[in-house]
């Protein structure tokens, strides 16, 4: 028999189903509304970085896009003031409609996207605000540089070519807006230091003094496509001897005596950043720009000496693990002279560099799910840049080698090298990320030297776990390679906070790395002339680091190394925080499976 329900029952039982329906609506309601502000704010970020990355594109130039390489130009950008100063107001613009939008409401991968790009809007609008465009050069080169590197492009077609042609008809301007910049920030004590300046202009010297086919302008005219008419080829080349003759070189010329007779002599004496117009302010946001977090120099100073110190206990047991009987210092001196561990010619070099890329090659699949497609050659770098380059540098579809002066290119590094600049180090991460069309081409094409760096040197650890590393000697280059950039924490932070010297910086190095004295005061240098950026490599490790020890912590016996790498490599180059967000995305995702 059917229980009976007493009316006054029923009645209340029919209210609670009403305010049950009722809240279950109003909660609907709320969600849809929720739904609809979270679309507007991602719709209004769209529209922003929808309409700017064009004008970034074309007016600043993407640095690390793959593409870059077989872009042909006709001209330069203008890099007057007046041009500089527009760029500028256009991204403070862009700043600004960032402000007007709640990044609260957006959720998931955009949420991630808007941190990315507005620390790149916000590392863009920095250098443009302490004029860093007063200060084209390093110590390692400068502008010149960027114009010579359109020699190293592919030229198929006559229109290609007639381009190029344009290009050095117009190299002359270029050159002269850079040089009234760097009068303007000669005005006001923004140059480089003079310390890193001395002999820097040999290159220039040398294209200024050279036939114009001896000329690195000329070498797009050296071996051209057959599929150009004999006749076609031969006008061609007439031009361009004409135009390196009457543009090239007469702008080279210049450039020389400009930096010899007026930027050189009334350049800076002072090593820090902290000595520039507003220098603390200044240094502070390269520190941004390059760790991409809000750090205090003594705070990333702190870390470095811990750093250098727990390193060096571990090079010491490598040391005894070869058998040497002496001390640390006397080992670092054994591997700087010993013949034994230095090629003896450029192809021996070359040679075993491309060896261990290849036993990468054998054993990738261990280490991760997703490979690029974009390969990579093994080069000698431009002798032009080389006597005052650093050992290697990588990136998409190049791993250059630096084969000047072979006695100071130990071969002991190279396996950690190689990791860190061709796979899975730059020439991996970099096409990786270009090759991602799920993500925005800001997240795909831009480089962030913290996370960048901060993989490559990841990279060179994880050879351990690889078992790249075949001797003590091997796995002693590895933890040399780990202390240089621990040691650059204390030397960066050194000379451009807390006045250390150029001889104390080197000194520091000396004592806790064997580097050789050429690459030591090459690298230091390095430091002096672009502040924040060798902080970035270790920084960016350390942060990726702890994110492994997190996956590993929430996974536990489901933690999947190559899956933590595809999951590192999909977020392209980012932040440091905007990295632990995806993190968090992938893990939280990896938990509901």
């Amino acid at each position: 028999m059917r229980d009976r329900v007493s009316p006054a029952l029923s009645g209340r039982l029919s209210m609670l189903a009403l305010l049950a329906c009722l809240m279950g609506s109003a909660s609907a309601s709320a969600d849809a509304a929720e739904q609809a502000v979270a679309a507007s704010v991602e719709q209004q970020f769209r529209a922003i970085h929808e309409s700017e990355w064009p004008w970034r594109v074309r007016e600043i130039g993407i640095a690390d896009d793959v593409d870059e390489a077989a872009r042909i130009h006709s001209r330069f950008r203008d890099a007057s003031a007046a041009a500089q100063q527009a760029r500028q107001a256009y991204l403070e613009n862009v700043l600004a409609q960032l402000d007007g939008i709640d990044p609260g409401a957006l959720a998931g991968n955009t949420r991630i996207d808007y941190a990315v790009y507005r620390a790149q809007i916000e590392a863009l609008l920095a250098k443009y605000r302490y004029r860093d465009y007063e200060m084209p050069l390093t110590s390692s080169g400068g502008f010149w540089q960027h114009a010579a590197s359109h020699a190293r492009k592919p030229y198929r077609t006559e229109a290609d070519y007639r381009a190029y042609l344009s290009l050095l008809r117009a190299l002359p301007a270029y050159f002269e807006q850079n040089i009234a910049n760097m009068r303007a920030g000669l005005r006001r004590g923004f140059t480089q230091p003079r310390a890193v300046l001395a002999g820097r202009d040999a290159p220039i010297v040398a294209v200024a003094n050279a036939r114009p086919e001896d000329t690195p302008y000329y070498r797009p005219f050296v071996d051209m496509p057959a599929a150009l008419p004999a006749p076609v080829q031969a006008e061609l080349r007439k031009q361009a001897r004409a135009a390196i003759a009457e543009a090239v070189i007469p702008a080279y010329r210049t450039l020389g005596d400009f930096l010899r007779d007026s930027y050189v002599p009334a350049a800076r004496t002072s090593l820090a950043a902290y000595e520039l117009p507003d220098g603390a302010a200044y240094y502070r946001s390269r520190i941004r720009e390059y760790v991409t977090l809000d750090l205090a120099p003594e705070a990333i100073h702190d870390i470095g000496l811990r750093e250098v110190a727990k390193i060096r206990g571990e090079m010491e047991q490598a040391m005894r693990a070869s058998g040497f009987a002496g001390d640390l210092q006397g080992f670092m001196e054994f591997l700087r002279t010993d013949p034994q561990f230095y090629p003896s010619s450029e192809k021996e070099l070359l040679k075993e560099a491309a060896w261990i890329a290849n036993r990468f090659d054998s054993i990738a699949a261990n280490w991760f799910g997703r490979m690029p497609r974009m390969r990579f050659g093994i080069r000698p770098m431009p002798a032009e840049t080389a006597p005052f380059s650093s050992y290697a540098v990588g990136g998409p579809g190049y791993y250059l080698l630096n084969t000047y002066d072979l006695a100071s290119r130990p071969l002991y590094v190279l396996t950690a090298l190689t990791l860190h600049e061709a796979a899975p180090g730059h020439a991996f991460q970099m096409p990786l990320a270009a090759e991602n069309s799920a993500q925005p081409p800001f997240r795909q094409k831009v480089y962030m030297s913290a996370y960048g760096e901060g993989w490559a040197l990841y990279c060179e650890k994880l050879g351990v776990e690889m078992g790249m590393y075949e001797t003590p000697y091997d796995r002693f280059g590895m933890l040399n390679y780990q202390a240089w950039r621990a040691a650059r924490l204390v030397v960066d932070t050194g000379i451009h906070a807390k006045g250390w010297d150029r001889a104390r910086a080197i000194a520091y190095m000396q004592q806790n790395t064997s580097l050789n004295q050429r690459e030591i005061e090459t690298e230091v240098d390095r430091y002096i002339s672009v502040p924040g950026q060798a902080l970035s490599y270790y920084m960016g490790m350390l942060a990726i680091e702890r994110e492994r020890e997190k996956a590993h912590a929430a996974l536990g016996e489901r933690f999947d190394i190559r899956a933590f790498h595809d999951a590192v490599l999909e977020a392209g180059s980012v932040p440091l925080p905007a990295l632990e967000l995806h993190i968090d995305e992938y893990l939280a995702k990896a938990q509901r499976q």
